[in-house]
This record gives structure tokens, sequence and C-alpha cells, in this order.
């Protein structure tokens, strides 16, 4: 399969740059810009105590970040392009891992464009081109819970061909990643498995199997080890193989759109995401409506008879919750532990008005359901709200003021976090934004 992926790309390619070879010009552009916000944010029901926690964040309404980008006319209408991004956080001057988010090379030509390497993946391209919850800035990067739903939003690895209308009112991607042998897996597998006291070739019994259930069902969990979540995570931004692909139309003030993904997991199980949505503008005023599920489908341990055997597959379904973990869980992205769940869904909806020519307003409401849960106590829903309000001083510089909150209902082990075990929460972020 990878085989045949790469010789389509490889044609792809050729297409591609072909009809520029004889008049190649070699001009070339290089722009060097970024972002940088810093912002003050309150939120209740904090740790233990249930307290109050205020700090400075290094991105409010957007992640600081600066990049390079490249464009070489090779003529006939054809360039070569180069992408390179870093994230870092404005309060303390720390940098993102992978320190470039995004790094890419491709080519543009008559026939679409071609990128390889680490890019946005199909999910978070369709939201944020077709119905991003703010028309000014895509999402507030302190809350922004559909982010949860695109499957970790970058991929490495990947190869994405895109091709559009010469008036972009239609626009398709197709995207494809390899997996690699990841060789991380073995890794995570082994804390997975620490986890599980019960190695050996001893026969499965009953009361074995029950203790190896309820050791998993505590590490799937909101009891899950930090070195498990870590370590998933550098699996969920390494190599993992995708495929998948969105449609967008979009013309007078109408956008609709839709894409799936879906993510082979190294421990065996697919993760399958899909969204759809649309927006309007008119105006002063941007409205937009948006649905997004995930699917996780569990690879089957099959019927293991010995402690080791049912033990190692259990490991392996540890290492690919662990990597839902990382991609579900936390406040920005829902305000739900995972725990056992296969299944999220979320809807949103919310509304932007250019109050002024400097002042810009928006609210959106996010609704999201956990289901799949063996036990029930991690099935749950929750309700989450941002308003949020930006006054630009120039093209440039602007502040902003928000307000989220989030509610959460259901099993017992539904709840924002697990230090405080809150199952509400409310935030006021005021900050600081500058584009250069």
């Amino acid at each position: 399969m990878q085989k045949k992926i790469v010789a389509l790309a490889a044609g792809i390619l050729c297409a591609t740059v072909m009809p520029a070879m004889a008049q190649a010009t070699g001009a070339s552009k290089v722009e060097l810009w970024g972002i940088v916000d810093a912002a003050i944010r309150h939120t209740n029901n904090e740790g233990p105590a249930k307290g109050n926690l205020t700090k400075m964040i290094g991105g409010g309404m957007s992640q600081s970040r600066w990049g390079i980008k490249v464009e070489e006319d090779l003529g006939g209408g054809t360039k070569a392009l180069v992408e390179l991004e870093n994230r870092f956080n404005a309060d303390d001057g720390t940098v993102s891992t992978p320190f470039f988010q995004l790094a890419y090379v491709g080519l543009q030509g008559p026939y679409g464009r071609l990128t390889m390497g680490r890019q946005w993946n199909v999910l978070f391209d369709v939201v944020t081109s077709t119905y991003s919850s703010f028309p000014y800035s895509p999402y507030m990067e302190a809350f922004k819970p559909e982010l949860g739903m695109a499957a970790g939003a970058r991929t490495s690895n990947a190869l994405k061909y895109t091709l559009a209308t010469p008036t972009r009112s239609w626009v398709g991607t197709v995207q494809y990643s390899f997996a690699e042998g990841n060789d991380n897996t073995d890794n995570v597998r082994n804390v997975g498995l620490g986890l599980l006291p019960f190695p050996g070739a001893t026969p499965l019994s009953a009361p074995v199997k029950a203790g190896i259930d309820n050791a998993v069902a505590a590490a799937t969990g909101s009891t899950t080890p930090n070195a498990l979540t870590t370590a998933a995570g550098g699996i969920a931004s390494g190599a993992l193989k995708t495929m998948g692909g969105f449609l967008r139309y979009s013309e007078n003030g109408i956008s609709v759109g839709g894409g799936f993904l879906r993510t082979s997991l190294p421990g065996g199980s697919d993760l399958d995401a899909w969204t759809f949505g649309g927006s309007y503008r008119t105006g002063a005023l941007y409205l937009n409506l948006g649905y997004g599920q995930n699917k996780v489908k569990w690879k089957s341990p099959g019927t293991p008879t010995t402690v080791g055997a049912y033990v190692g597959a259990l490991a392996d379904r540890l290492v690919d919750q662990a990597i839902i973990n990382n991609m579900w869980q936390g406040q920005t992205n829902g305000g739900f532990q995972v725990g056992d769940s296969d299944k999220r869904q979320m809807i949103k909806v919310g509304f932007g008005y250019q109050v002024t020519p400097q002042i810009n307003a928006g609210m959106h409401y996010f609704h999201a359901k956990q289901s799949g849960s063996t036990s029930g106590v991690s099935n749950g829903k929750s309700n989450m709200m941002v308003a949020a309000l930006d006054y630009a001083f120039s093209k440039r510089t602007d502040a902003y003021f928000a307000v989220d909150h989030t509610k959460v209902s259901g099993g017992q082990r539904i709840y924002i976090d697990a230090a405080s075990l809150a199952r509400s929460r409310t935030g006021i972020t005021a900050g600081l934004r500058h584009r250069f």
C-alpha cells in the first residue's frame, strides 16, 4: 500500500513541476512572520482545595509563534514552497516540542499543490477554513474545545495533495502519513506492562483475568500515570499512519465543508474522526455551525490462554488509550477525562460581529457527549461557552477580553481535571497581541 502511495505522489510531483521546467525563473521570496501574545488568566475550582488561580499565560487569543515562508517562482504558474513554524510561550520563553510544529516542502502548480512533512491535518484544515469559532482569530488559544476533536491537529511524515478551482470556490485535499515502524511504541508498551504486575506464562484463570481487568480499569481512568501519558504524547506527535481528506465549498458568503481522517494507533486500534459544518458572512455578521465525532475501534485482545499473552494485549490497549488521552483531555480541549470511553461527539454554534472598525465581538457554545465506557463511569456530557471582545489599536496590535465557562456531568470519572475533581470552571482572560 505504501509503495502505491509513494508512486502516486511521485506522479503528482512530476505532473505539477513538468510544465515549468523549460522556463524556470528562479525568483524567490522569503518571509519572516510572527505573533507574540501574552495574557492574564483567572480561573476557579483549581487544585484539591478548589481555589482560585491567577497566572500569566503565553498565549490567550493566539499561541505565540514565529515562522519562515519561502516561495520560489519556477515559471509556468508553478512555484516551490517551504514553511517552518515554531511555537513558544511568551510568559517564560519556553518553546514547543517538536521545535518546528510545522515543517514542510512542496510544489504548487496548474495541477494542484503537493506538500511533504509535518503539516496541519485535514480536520484542522476544513474547520479553520470553513467554520472556525471567530472570524478574526480562528480559535481562542486559552479555550478551544473543538481542537480536542481534531486528532492532534498536526501530522508528521505526511503527504498532502490539494486541488482547487481558479476562484477557490471548491477546494479538496487528501492526506496520507507513514507510521514508519514507530520506535517509541515498545517503550510506551513497557510502561503499560509495568502497570500490570501479572507476567509469565501462567494459565489464565477467571480470578487472574479479573485482577488484570481491574488494573486496566484503573490505569485507563483518571489515575493513568504521567509517565505513560507523556510517553504516548511523543508517539502522537511522531509517526502515526493516517489517511483522509476534506472537501469545501465557499462562495457569496456561504461556506460548507466536511472531512474524515483515520489514524492507525500503534497498539492496533483505529481512531476514525470526521466533521462537517458551515458558516455565513453578511456585512458585519458571521454565523457558524459545526459537528464532529471521534470513534475508537479498539483492537480485540482475542482469546489468549496465558497471563503473559493477555497482559501483552492489554498493554497495547494502554498505549492506544494514552494516545487518545493526549488528544482528547484537558480543559482547553473540552473539559473531559477520557477514561475507557470510545466515542466523543461535539456540536458547536456561534457568531461574530464587527461592532466598529476597531471592535470585534463574538460568542460560541459547545456541547459534547462522551460514551462507550464499559463501566459507565467515563460516560458524560460537557457544556462550554466562551464570549470574547477584541479591540484593534492597529492592523498589527490588539487587546482582548474573554470569559469562558465549562460544566460537565455524568459518571464518577467525568470531571475537568484529576487534581481538583471539579465539575465546573469559569475562566477570565485579558491579553495583548502583536503580529509582525
